[in-house]
């Protein structure tokens, strides 16, 4: 089987690219930051039913350097670049993720290329489609960009926007026989493997918390964390992936209070404290003055933003999990590791 690179394997989607990848067969290797998260990288792949190890290997490398990167890339058929920097908050300085996104990006590529590296399938987001734009009812697809001067774009917005197109003007002008795809997917939920969770999936462990009395008017296109890294291998080996990109999203936004709801729904006792209510967008702009993670957040009150999955669908076979059993899973695996609060 082939030699997989997987950056970022401590991370969300990074750690389930590596569990599809080793079940499958292939040899992998990951980098993180530090090799001190060796342990913690092993203990999310035993969390997520990983039989066997043996064929995965370590490298320390960060996207804002170039050390590791020709060791961690040398020999391997594929690279699928996961890592990339998502907050918790929105940075007074943009440059903290749009510099490390992009760079880093380019590093990973041209290590790639150096390597004789077959194929690159780059993790860049909904985020890099569908804002900066005007609302609509027609659904944003992969001919869509972000318009990255708008004050729509957010710094994390900004910053998968102007790496994923540092990626493809990479390729045009200097890729040699490297060639790229991208999986774009929307607000990716699904099983944690761990304590060290995902902005995303935050939204939802603050739903079950309590810590959220009332639920913005915020929607949001879902995706589960398993067919996103399903997207990646099909986008890896597939030669119909070449030079493509593929939006990853199950099915319609949902609204907080929708996702409360299911949550409320299928969860009985434990899903006692998720809001029923919807907060007026006045009441959100007031917490924002005061509460910085809701800062990130203004831009998308009331704004449902449309998303479609066909092309995905259409030439490599991919087929989403619903959005309920999304929402579903995701609390589940909050509530069995113990990151809820009493």
């Amino acid at each position: 089987m082939s030699e997989v690179l997987v950056t970022g394997g401590s991370g969300f989607i990074g750690a389930h690219c590596i569990l599809q990848l080793l079940a499958a067969g292939h040899r992998v290797r990951t980098t993180v930051r530090s090799l001190a998260r060796r342990d913690e990288v092993l203990a999310m792949l035993r969390q997520g039913g990983a039989v066997s190890t043996a064929e995965l290997s370590f490298h320390a490398a960060d996207l804002t350097a170039d050390a590791g990167w020709a060791e961690a890339v040398k020999g391997c058929d594929y690279v699928l670049h996961v890592a990339s920097p998502l907050p918790s908050h929105v940075p007074k300085d943009e440059n903290e993720l749009v510099v490390p996104a992009r760079e880093g990006t380019l590093r990973v590529l041209r290590a790639a290329r150096d390597a004789g590296v077959k194929r690159l399938v780059l993790t860049s987001s909904f985020a890099a489609i569908g804002y900066g734009h005007p609302s609509r009812e027609t659904p944003f697809d992969e001919n869509d960009w972000t318009n990255v001067e708008s004050d729509d774009a957010q710094p994390y917005v900004k910053s998968k926007a102007l790496a994923e197109r540092a990626a493809w003007d990479f390729i045009a002008r200097e890729g040699g026989g490297l060639e790229l795809a991208t999986v774009n997917p929307v607000a990716v939920l699904g099983p944690a493997l761990g304590p060290d969770v995902s902005a995303s999936i935050t939204l939802v462990q603050a739903l079950l918390d309590g810590r959220t009395p009332a639920a913005p008017r915020i929607y949001f296109g879902l995706v589960d964390v398993r067919d996103v890294a399903d997207l990646h291998l099909r986008a890896m080996e597939n030669p119909a992936a070449k030079g493509e990109r593929f939006l990853a999203v199950a099915g319609e936004p949902m609204s907080m209070v929708e996702i409360a709801r299911v949550l409320r729904q299928h969860l009985g006792q434990a899903g006692r404290r998720v809001p029923r209510l919807e907060m007026p967008d006045w009441v959100a702009r007031a917490l924002a003055l005061v509460v910085p993670q809701m800062r990130g957040m203004l831009p998308m009150l009331g704004r449902r933003r449309r998303a479609s999955g066909d092309k995905a669908r259409r030439l490599l076979g991919w087929t989403p999990r619903p959005n309920e059993e999304i929402i579903v899973a995701t609390a589940e695996s909050l509530l069995k590791l113990g990151l809820v609060k009493p």
